[in-house]
């Protein structure tokens, strides 16, 4: 019996040094992948960085004078330093509050019933179908089909509001597929409890539902206003560009920034061109921006916290 017990110790002994050698073999893998995992996104981060440094850098000079945020191009000779960019920033804005009153909702309503009420259905496979088959869809593309439909079939003018119907087909699939997933991820438990309490259906998705996942549906309708805001095929093919600020999006040609930088890249070399280039991307950045900073703080404040 003592030999048993002396050797008890031995074997407890073997077994701790397996679990360390165990133990710090997990530990190198780890790190080795955390090192990986780190490396990926230093390659990941550094060429988005290398375009707004640039961008910034050789934009700068533009935006910081007056009359780029106050004139537009009427009058002012492409190679001939002065002139701004309001007619551009007008025109950008105007279309982009025109294809988000249309896509927003049809996006969000959309979602709505493929989460909450589509139950695998057969229109809630052909729904989903035709959403991938949209999200895979190039801005070329639907701003030919705007084009044969809106301007050749139906017989109206190349304009801002064509523009924005093109960028509609973009913006509704990136809008479905984010709400959705957002939609999915609020937890059961909150409809059953409002079930329980004898809240309708409807009541619950629009009081509950939507409020929790407020800010991530706000968070992909702006990346879908970020995609749209920077095409620039929709707006070749279906308006035309101007020199003055146009409001009506209805008739008429209205300039936009992705037009602006591609009307001033083909104008030439010149240094005050392309400073005007680098200027309208440094705009087009700080809108960007700032429209997803507002709309997170917006939805910051309204959405419910769940704890």
């Amino acid at each position: 019996m003592s030999n048993a017990v002396a050797a008890k110790p031995t074997a407890d002994h073997t077994s701790g040094s397996s679990f360390t050698q165990i133990s710090g073999s997990r530990k190198v893998k780890d790190k080795f992948a955390t090192g990986i995992v780190y490396l990926a996104m230093i390659l990941a981060l550094t060429p988005l960085i290398w375009v707004l440094a640039n961008v910034i850098i050789k934009g700068l000079p533009a935006i910081l004078s007056p009359e780029w945020w106050a004139y537009d191009m009427v009058g002012q000779p492409n190679s001939q330093p002065g002139g701004g960019i309001a007619h551009a920033i007008i025109g950008t804005l105007i279309q982009v509050i025109v294809t988000s009153v249309l896509s927003i909702p049809i996006g969000v309503f959309t979602a709505v019933y493929l989460v909450e009420y589509s139950r695998g259905g057969w229109l809630g496979r052909v729904t989903t179908f035709m959403v991938d088959i949209l999200t895979g869809v190039p801005s070329i593309v639907a701003a030919l089909f705007i084009y044969a439909l809106w301007v050749t079939t139906l017989g109206f003018n190349r304009s801002g509001f064509a523009v924005s119907l093109a960028l509609v087909l973009l913006m509704v699939p990136v809008i479905v597929r984010n709400t959705e997933e957002m939609l999915r991820i609020v937890p059961m438990d909150l409809r059953e409890a409002s079930y329980a309490l004898g809240v309708p259906k409807w009541k619950t998705i629009v009081k509950i539902v939507l409020p929790t996942a407020l800010s991530g549906i706000v968070t992909g309708i702006m990346l879908a206003v970020a995609r749209v805001m920077g095409e620039s095929a929709p707006v070749l093919i279906l308006v035309g560009s101007s020199p003055s600020i146009n409001w009506n999006p209805f008739e008429g040609n209205q300039n936009s920034l992705p037009l602006f930088m591609l009307q001033m890249f083909r104008a030439g070399s010149q240094s005050v061109v392309l400073d005007r280039v680098w200027g309208a991307a440094l705009t087009l950045v700080l809108l960007v921006a700032l429209l997803t900073i507002g709309a997170r703080l917006i939805a910051k404040r309204y959405s419910v916290k769940v704890s």
